[in-house]
């Protein structure tokens, strides 16, 4: 008989403004249950010490020169995140963690990913089981470290018999998707990060205003695009030098193009932007299903921003037919956080969390250090 665990899994994404936790039930290869999904907000001080530090961390003499910083910002996230457990934990007998930490640096072209989170600490405050540094494993194969939810996507799809081909898009921070070809039990699915989600916009109010985020793509929708900029951001990134990358960080984008335009007009440009490249992703990775419909399937914040998902609707082929992956009885808000307790399952069982066609490793790789307790 195939062991099931209750899996507790902790998402800091690339937003830094919170914790996503979730609790599943999951044998960690075909079949999983969401038992309690809640979010946590960082405090002012993690928030900005957080944006603070991903904004001063270019390459990797920053990561040495900030260590200080890093190490009491490290102590403030574990204690933050231990604090998080006791919450949602009630009366749940958790039997693993899986603790993604917070990414303060990732840059594909080096193969490094940082993530902060010390899970031999948060081990020790918590009294159990805790996976975490789920990257560094597929860096030493080859890989990029991400993206990594793909095999979870794929027992969504399968778990809810959706029709395949399907995609998830994600629209975090950063925008990544996986498309399924085929249901759990093969490794039928490719993935890869697609660009900016939510980072430009969200960098973009935070520097001109007080809030931390486009609530519903309002300001966007008040502004008006500069036709200017937003040409010559598309053609910039067109001629990026990373065109092969399958994993991008905030700090591969750049709101400095739209210096000088109002709140709302860098808003609707940004927005305009973003959704240009999603969009163009899209139409370039499902090229190969002619004229059949293809479902994408949207989850993450991003997919609150109204005006970023009116945009992508409008520049999509006919054929695609985009919805909230909520209208499917998912929480749309919690897909990452269900997917690491879903990887540290699979690292605890020795199982692979990456592949070749997700994050470009040379085979599938298990990953993840596990403290047991």
């Amino acid at each position: 008989m195939i062991k099931e665990y209750t899996s507790l899994g902790l998402m800091s994404g690339t937003s830094g403004d919170g914790v996503d936790a979730s609790i599943i039930y999951s044998d960690g290869i075909t079949k999983y249950k969401a038992i309690k999904d809640k979010y946590f907000e960082y405090d002012h001080k993690i928030h900005k010490n957080i944006h603070y530090l991903k904004e001063k961390i270019q390459n990797i003499s920053d990561l040495k020169k900030f260590t200080n910083e890093l190490n009491e910002l490290e102590k403030s996230i574990t204690l933050f995140h231990a604090k998080v457990i006791k919450e949602i934990s009630d009366n749940h007998n958790i039997g693993l963690v899986g603790f993604h930490g917070q990414t303060i640096y990732h840059n594909s072209k080096e193969k490094i990913s940082k993530q902060i989170g010390d899970g031999k600490l948060l081990s020790q405050l918590i009294k159990k089981k805790v996976v975490y540094d789920f990257r560094q494993n597929d860096i030493k194969n080859g890989g990029e470290g991400a993206p990594l939810s793909s095999i979870f996507h794929q027992l969504i799809a399968s778990q809810k018999k959706l029709d395949l081909p399907l995609c998830i898009l994600n629209i975090g921070g950063i925008s990544n998707i996986t498309i399924i070809n085929e249901p759990t039990g093969s490794f039928g699915f490719t993935s890869r990060d697609i660009g900016p989600g939510n980072c430009l916009v969200d960098t973009w109010v935070r520097k001109n205003s007080k809030q931390k985020f486009d609530k519903d793509g309002i300001l966007a929708t008040r502004g008006k695009r500069d036709n200017i900029i937003f040409e010559q951001a598309q053609e910039l990134f067109s001629n990026r030098s990373n065109k092969d990358s399958l994993s991008f960080d905030v700090n591969d984008f750049d709101v400095s193009f739209a210096r000088g335009l109002s709140l709302e007009d860098g808003a609707a440009t940004l927005t305009d932007f973003t959704a240009r490249i999603i969009s163009g992703s899209l139409s370039s990775l499902l090229s190969t299903i002619n004229n059949k419909v293809v479902k994408i399937l949207i989850c993450g914040g991003g997919r609150k921003n109204k005006a970023l998902i009116e945009k992508i609707k409008k520049n999509i082929l006919k054929n695609f037919v985009i919805q909230n992956i909520d209208d499917y009885g998912i929480n749309g808000d919690f897909v990452e956080s269900q997917a690491f307790a879903f990887l540290a399952i699979r690292s605890v069982l020795k199982l692979p969390i990456s592949f070749p066609q997700s994050t470009g490793c040379n085979k599938p790789s298990t990953g993840g250090e596990i403290v047991k307790y």
